[in-house]
Parts: C-alpha cells; structure tokens; sequence
C-alpha cells in the first residue's frame, strides 16, 4: 500500500508543473444538429447540415454552424466529401477564443475520405476530414467590418463504433482529435478533442435521432498571462438525420 501511495504521489508531482502552467474554464454545453442526406443519383447525394450550439446547456450562443456539400460514393464501404462551411463564434466563457471578446465568422472549405467497417454485428467507421479556414479577426469592439482574415489548416481523425441493440435502438461512441498546422498556428498545435457516448433510435432507413453525453477539449490560439488557455466543455448532444433516398 506504501509503495501505492509513493507512486501516486510522484504522478501528481510529475503533473503540477504542467497545471501551473495552464489556465482552464469549463462551460456546459449543448449541441443540437439536423443533417438532411438528399439523394441526386445511385453514388451521389448532398448534404446539409445545421448546428445550434449554445452555452448553459441551451440559454446562450456559443455557435451557429451550417455546413452544405456533396457525397460520393466510390465504394460500398468507402465515401468522398467536400463542403463548405459557415461558422459563427460567439463570445462565450471567462477565456474566449478571439482576443477581442466579440462575435466572429469563419469560413471554411474542407475535403474528407469515411471509410465504414463491420466488427461483427457492429459496424465502425473512420472519417478523415482536412480543413482550410479563414477566421475574421478584430481589433476592437467598435469595428463594424474584420480589419482581417487569418488562413489556417486543419486536420481531423475521428473514429465511431455503432452497436446496435434491437431492431431499432443502438449505442455509439466516438472520439475525435483536431491538430492544427502550416502558417499563422499559434500556441494550438493540438486544437481540440470530441468525446461522444450516445444512445439512438432508428425509426426507419430515412430517419435516426441520437443523443447523450458531449466532452470538448479545446486549446486557446493564444496564451493568457503567458500561460496556455483550454476549455474544458461538456454537455449534452443531440442530433437528427434525414436520409433522403
């Protein structure tokens, strides 16, 4: 037991230099999505998609996200995207993303490969998404116009495990990493991390609904009091799929 102890003690000494050298919130979150799939022909369909994510659980703005592209399909097993995507942040925590705390948009181009898998009655996917974005910055809160537009790569991995539980329930879980790269990165190399834990119901092959539990990890551009600045967001998710085919 001693020699339990000894160890513990040791990690957690091991772990103070790095919490004195953070700053963290942490802010309840809920995220609701409506994702329509239209279908144009055998391999190819759109996609819309719409994301109201709020702090508080559901009483403020933290996002508003619309995403619009296309699907094709070269594979059973195997699905190119590209989209383009409208964000907007809105100054939300103790310790917010822009450093002028106010509202700003981004837009986004992305490219992204999902390939799907069975693990025998379970089905596992891998969705590999590269983004290229340019975020409106602002000098001050007077300023009616960005006074600039900051370019920046990003590259997400996220792998989802589907198991169903009866002929309409199923489980989910999924984990997603965001690393950032090129020029004009600040101190986010490592950008964020999404964890889901879901339970879903599946009404028919057109329509499923899922929702659960939603933790964020995102890593602030910049330092404060020359310290690195994370959020740490957790939540409730829900999300809502039309398969138009």
């Amino acid at each position: 037991m001693k020699q339990v102890l000894l160890a513990v003690a040791a990690c957690m000494a091991t772990l103070l230099p790095y919490a004195q050298t953070r700053v963290s919130d942490h802010n309840d979150i809920g995220w609701f999505t409506t994702t329509i799939t239209p279908r144009i022909t055998s391999k190819l369909s759109g996609h819309i998609e719409y994301q109201w994510r709020r702090d508080n659980i559901v009483t403020d703005w933290q996002q508003s996200l619309l995403r619009i592209g296309l699907n094709y399909k070269i594979h059973p097993q195997v699905t190119l995207h590209a989209g383009y995507g409208w964000i907007v942040t809105f100054p939300y925590s103790e310790h917010q993303l822009s450093a002028v705390p106010r509202s700003f948009g981004e837009r986004r181009i992305y490219e992204q490969v999902v390939v799907n898998s069975t693990v025998g009655k379970a089905s596992l996917s891998h969705r590999f998404r590269l983004e290229q974005r340019w975020l409106a910055k602002y000098n001050s809160l007077e300023a009616h116009q960005p006074d600039t537009y900051t370019y920046l790569n990003r590259i997400r991995y996220m792998p989802r495990l589907d198991v169903p539980l009866n002929k309409h329930l199923f489980a989910a879980l999924y984990d997603e990493l965001f690393i950032g790269f090129g020029k004009n990165l600040g101190e986010n190399v490592f950008d964020q991390n999404r964890l889901g834990i879901l339970m879903g119901y599946k009404f028919n092959n057109n329509i499923r609904i899922e929702a659960g539990f939603l933790n964020q990890i995102v890593q602030l551009s910049r330092e404060i009091d020359g310290k690195n600045a994370f959020q740490y967001n957790s939540g409730v998710i829900v999300n809502t799929h039309f398969n138009l085919f």
